[in-house]
């Protein structure tokens, strides 16, 4: 019998805690963020809420005091006794701050694919990438950033998010997890197994032609005849473009700030909305029992040292979330100052690779900070990312934002004859001549986006 010793070259695959943690933090919503800060409470006895009526010194007397205890403690009485800091306090009443709280619990689209994820055989890493592709998933069930923004991230290989992302793309809704519109059809198409029916061809290979292109132009761009043709458009139609079918709808949930931005003098200050957070600390005590020596079984201490190590996590996770996320408001209101000053005429141009770079930061970060967060600012309550959008170009060699020239259509909309309303042609030409350069097919696909009816359908007969 013959023993020898082989080398094997493996790829393993290490995600730090402290790191999905962080990117949990910044990710959360203020609301779920508290969800999340009270779960913790009720999981890890060595954390605890420090009330408003503490002050700084007596935080530090009581470590100070603990510092002085003998080692004649019993941890195990310690470590278990509800009314040393184990047990969870209820969340206290708050002032006018406070939030109310939705009439229904309404899923949301990350606990739906969550849970389906928590069903999957994967590993424990694998898993961890799951989470961190479901948080990067927009409520239409579309994926915000590439691959390889989010290998970047994890400091991992592409192929692995890649595999997670191929389970993710099979959950409900269909189409989910998709990062473009031909993806999330082709996805759709594949759970009818219809790859190979002529429809996933004109997907697949000519999506950018659907719009632009008549169902006979289709036919002999696809050399088939007229009927099969009209009957692959027929089940086109037929599918989503939007994967959640607005099954988990934001808006029935309550929007809670996480941001204010106010003037001050001359200038604009941003500040977290985390009043109602709960502010955790590390139990002074606990601190005290690792330092000092004890009697207490090794299994205790090692447990202790386990929860004040996720404690640690835990807190220096939500600081870089206070740092990233004002950081990040500061340098848009910059960027947007006219915005800020003048209103949403003057919205520009900004894509998020610009407060990328400002900032020192990665362009997922930037994303994960933008959506499903709020601001509140002197024009009103905005989503973060409502301040980043592409620019059209004028002849004086300016860029204004899309959202400026939607709000100009919507301007003209609004102050035309309701018995003789402007065509898209009429707004094209108005637009013509103020110097912003776009199509006319442009100006039809904003007044539809803008959710405002074709002229003939605005007219008021008097």
């Amino acid at each position: 019998m013959k023993v020898g010793l082989q080398q094997r070259l493996t790829q393993s695959l290490t995600l730090a805690p402290q790191l999905i943690q962080s990117l949990k933090m910044v990710q959360a919503p203020v609301l779920k963020l508290e969800q999340m800060l009270r779960l913790e409470l009720s999981t890890n006895p060595l954390l605890e809420e420090i009330e408003d009526t503490e002050e700084k010194t007596d935080e530090d007397e009581q470590e100070n005091t603990e510092e002085d205890q003998d080692e004649q403690v019993d941890w195990d009485e310690y470590l278990f006794d509800d009314e040393e800091g184990y047990k969870v306090k209820e969340p206290r009443d708050r002032e006018e701050t406070k939030f109310e709280g939705s009439a229904a619990q309404i899923e949301s689209l990350y606990d739906h694919l969550s849970q389906q994820l928590s069903c999957q055989k994967l590993t424990e890493e694998q898993h961890l990438i799951g989470e961190y592709v479901i948080g990067n998933v927009d409520t239409h069930g579309y994926l915000t950033i590439s691959v390889a923004e989010m290998a970047s991230e994890l400091k991992i290989e592409e192929s692995l998010i890649a595999e997670v992302l191929e389970v993710i793309q099979k959950f409900d809704p269909t189409g989910v997890g998709a990062r473009d519109l031909r993806e999330s059809l082709m996805i759709q198409m594949r759970e009818k197994n219809q790859e190979k029916s002529l429809a996933y061809r004109i997907v697949s290979e000519h999506i950018q032609d659907l719009e632009r292109k008549s169902t006979i132009q289709i036919a002999k761009m696809m050399a088939v005849p007229f009927e099969k043709a009209h009957r692959a458009m027929e089940l086109i139609k037929g599918l989503s473009p939007t994967p959640t079918h607005g099954r988990f709808d934001a808006a029935a949930m309550p929007v809670a700030p996480d941001l204010s931005v106010e003037k001050v003098g001359d200038r604009y200050e941003v500040f977290l909305n985390d009043k109602n957070v709960p502010r955790l600390r590390i139990a002074a005590g606990y601190k005290s029992l690792i330092k000092r020596g004890s009697s207490t079984p090794k299994g205790t201490k090692d447990y202790v040292r386990s929860k004040l190590e996720q404690a640690r996590w835990l807190l220096n996770a939500l600081n870089q979330r206070r740092t990233t996320m004002i950081r990040v408001m500061t340098a848009i209101v910059e960027e947007q100052r006219e915005f800020f000053d003048k209103g949403k005429a003057f919205l520009k141009p900004l894509i998020m690779e610009d407060i990328a770079q400002i900032v020192g930061m990665n362009v997922a970060t930037i994303s994960r900070v933008a959506n499903g967060k709020y601001v509140q600012t002197p024009m009103g309550v905005y989503e973060v990312k409502y301040f980043f959008n592409t620019g059209i170009s004028r002849r004086d060699g300016e860029d204004i934002s899309k959202r400026s020239v939607k709000q100009r259509i919507s301007d003209i909309i609004e102050k035309e004859d309701p018995a003789k309303p402007f065509s898209d042609q009429e707004i094209f030409r108005k637009l013509n001549d103020e110097g912003i350069k776009l199509a006319r097919r442009t100006v039809t696909k904003y007044r539809e986006e803008l959710g405002l009816k074709s002229a003939r359908f605005r007219k008021i007969v008097v």
